[in-house]
């Protein structure tokens, strides 16, 4: 996962929708971007979760995702899991913990978008 820095301007030409905003209904466009940043207003709401996943997985969208925001480092586990390819982390987070995040887990109980699925201990459990 890339990570910009919050200081960085996110792209210009990427189209941006806040967490409230049906992406479902904007598919035309959405189609025809090369990114779309998904925001998160607080690191607790969880919608561009949703939203992430129905742009990969309904509307197969293979574009760059990037998650903007109020986006901290515990995030980014399932921002990857849901298909963002990039987040601009809140300016307080530490770049380099937050890559760490990345491989803290050696498995899921659930598949994901990016095609992991289920570990063997989630599938006798």
């Amino acid at each position: 996962m890339r990570l910009i820095p919050a200081d960085t301007p996110l792209p210009a030409a990427a189209l941006a929708f806040d967490n409230a905003e049906d992406v479902l209904a904007r598919r035309d466009e959405i189609a025809a971007a090369s990114a779309v940043v998904l925001q998160f207003p607080k690191w607790t709401d969880g919608r561009a979760y949703s939203q992430a996943v129905l742009l990969r997985m309904r509307l197969r969208y293979a574009g760059e995702l990037i998650a903007s925001g109020d986006v901290v480092a515990d995030m980014l586990p399932l921002l990857q899991r849901c298909g963002f390819d990039a987040a601009q982390l809140r300016a307080d987070q530490d770049h380099t913990v937050a890559l760490r995040t990345l491989g803290r887990f050696p498995g899921q109980y659930q598949g994901d978008v990016v095609g992991a699925h289920a570990t063997q201990l989630a599938q006798t459990a």
